[in-house]
């Protein structure tokens, strides 16, 4: 609404994802880090952090894979990627699995400490931050790394694993920007949709398709994969283990592959429609594979 009526202008979604990625997103991944990247999750919850990290790594190449059959476009297939390789396991996720496994919530957040890794390690820098300008070099392969995201990372890892105390009003400020990450990427992408055919979006197969994938495939694909090592291989895995793969694995694509792109003037019409069309059918895909896998 407030791009159709021109209160946002037409740079107005570059700038507000530029303020996105360089404030709010850094403080989500700074709070999340130095509360739960901890000596004492390390300590008593290593195989926790084991079995998200394999999953995840399990789960790229497969992701890489099937990019492939969606598009052609070397962009399109890395904005795919991104969003078969990680799902809405955080904004979405943790309401979802909160609200239905009070229990084990801590333990859902120190399993997807991994992810969290992983997308500002791999993800970010590698899809969705790379300006594809031709020649790869060393610096050009690592000089995405140096963003605002990754940064906060470390810096909140190094916090985390030290203990260190920060004053009370640094966290009170973090705190606030954190709570405007989710707000803000839901108004972006709101604007992209403004400036988008919404024919073209619900008649692009691809999308269907990744958003299938996104929410059926690859959920049924990993439950059975660990039913099978679990009752067939014989492996002994705490039960809440397979709960949390369903319920992450379960979640629609998230929104960084749209606020993030959007700072770096690319195309974000694609990612957009995947997004609002995964979000719609996740209302009944999620419901559907819990009861089926659970």
């Amino acid at each position: 609404i407030v791009a159709k009526v021109g209160v946002v202008g037409a740079d107005g979604s570059k700038v507000l994802s530029k303020l996105e990625n360089t404030v709010f997103i850094p403080a989500l991944v700074l709070m999340t880090f130095l509360s739960n990247f901890t000596v004492d999750a390390f300590s008593t919850s290593w195989k926790l952090l084991l079995f998200g990290l394999i999953l995840q790594l399990l789960t790229i190449p497969l992701a890489i894979l099937l990019s492939r059959l969606a598009s052609k476009s070397e962009y399109i297939r890395k904005i795919y990627t991104y969003g078969l390789s990680f799902s809405n396991f955080g904004f979405m996720g943790i309401p979802v699995f909160c609200a239905l496994f009070p229990q084990y919530a801590m333990e859902y957040i120190i399993f997807t400490l991994p992810f969290w890794t992983l997308i500002y390690v791999w993800g970010v820098p590698s899809l969705l931050m790379d300006r594809e300008d031709g020649r790869r070099t060393l610096k050009s392969t690592l000089k995405p790394l140096l963003n605002p995201m990754f940064i906060a990372l470390l810096i909140g890892a190094v916090i985390g694993i030290t203990g260190l105390k920060l004053p009370s009003f640094m966290l009170t400020v973090i705190g606030a920007c954190e709570s405007c990450m989710s707000p803000l990427a839901m108004i972006i992408t709101g604007i992209t949709f403004a400036s988008i055919s919404f024919k073209k979006i619900f008649t692009d197969w691809s999308i269907y398709f990744v958003s299938a994938l996104r929410l059926i495939v690859l959920p049924a694909i990993f439950a059975l994969l660990y039913l099978f090592v679990t009752k067939v291989c014989g492996l002994v895995l705490p039960s809440y283990f397979y709960v949390l793969l369903v319920c992450a694995w379960s979640m629609p694509l998230g929104l960084n592959t749209v606020v993030i792109p959007a700072a770096y003037g690319k195309d974000t019409s694609t990612a957009a429609g995947m997004a609002l069309i995964s979000h719609v059918l996740s209302i009944a895909t999620i419901p559907l594979m819990l009861s089926i896998f659970l």
